[in-house]
């Protein structure tokens, strides 16, 4: 007779996870395998890396996943290589092989001349097998059953891209890039701009902002702490929610003034400026108490408090 699978019991946990996640594997499975190692009841992640990808995907534990929206719209860096000569259905080698081309003799030059058309404010094609939706449906699951699929043109912003090496029929490339942006449909549409096709082989994500130099970890690693039962090596490799608001604005509150926020109270504060703005409202002692809106008239407004805020 098998021995029953022990039930994981979930715990309050807060803070941010800097995973370095693995190819093959989706965003949510490697969300759900980091969300039982940590035993976190609550958990989510910031933007999804497709499963042939790598790299730097921040899960965000407990009362952080409240800010892991606005996390999604930060910038990102990316290094890919791609191969010139075919395109694929996903854009990608997961993908079948739908077109083969000779590739023409290529100089830096010419390469570096068609990047810099993809940099700056441009309109890009998403990929279709992707997790965009249409009529409430991911369109990856519609190009699954073979469906015609006609996926409208948008605006993305491209920061930068360099050419880091080419070599024959492969070329490497380092992307800045801001939210929406996919790096397959830059490859995919470089391809066709040198006239032979491409297809990304390898894609690993950086850094998201305001990670700009993460520590990442492994699963790998990971489960090894688990399995020795070392929650306190595994808590340690948690960033505070703090980390995950660098960029925002401060307001900084005295006691009776966080104390009010956090029992609901609109604030009223007297600015020499002028302007709304929202913030990351920030007790006495820099903790961050939740995300606030700054009116004209200087009226404070919680938009979204984190639960210690009650407690002050």
């Amino acid at each position: 007779m098998n021995k029953p699978r022990s039930k994981t019991v979930f715990r309050e946990l807060d803070g941010i996870l800097l995973l370095d996640k693995p190819p093959g594997m989706s965003s949510n499975q490697a969300l759900q395998r980091v969300r039982h190692i940590f035993r976190a009841d609550k958990a989510g992640h910031t933007g999804s890396l497709d499963p042939l990808a790598t790299g730097l995907l921040p899960v965000c534990f407990g009362e952080a996943t409240k800010i892991a929206g606005h996390l999604l719209g930060n910038d990102k860096a990316y290094e890919v290589e791609a191969k010139l000569g075919a395109t694929t259905d996903t854009d990608d080698a997961d993908g079948t092989v739908l077109r083969e081309r000779a590739v023409p003799p290529l100089e830096r030059t010419r390469i570096e001349a068609e990047l810099a058309k993809f940099v700056g404010r441009i309109r890009q094609r998403p990929p279709i097998y992707s997790a965009l939706k249409q009529g409430g449906e991911p369109l990856y699951a519609k190009a699954r059953r073979g469906e015609a699929i006609e996926v409208p043109e948008r605006e993305v912003d491209v920061r930068a891209i360099e050419l880091l090496a080419l070599d024959g029929d492969s070329l490497r490339l380092r992307v800045e890039c801001g939210t929406g942006t996919y790096i397959r449909s830059i490859v995919r549409d470089l391809g066709e701009a040198l006239g032979c096709g491409a297809h990304v082989t390898v894609l690993r994500r950086l850094w998201v902002s305001p990670f700009d130099t993460p520590a990442m970890s492994t699963l790998e690693a990971l489960q090894r702490l688990r399995e020795t039962n070392d929650e306190d090596g595994l808590d340690a490799l948690l960033l505070p929610v703090e980390a995950g608001l660098a960029s925002w604005r401060k307001l900084e509150l005295d006691a009776d003034q966080a104390k009010a926020l956090g029992h609901g109270q609109v604030l009223r504060l007297h600015r020499a400026d002028s302007g709304a703005f929202e913030a990351v409202a920030v007790d006495p002692s820099g903790r961050a108490l939740g995300l606030v809106g700054v009116g004209d008239d200087g009226f404070v407004r919680a938009k979204r408090l984190f639960r210690w805020a009650a407690a002050g």
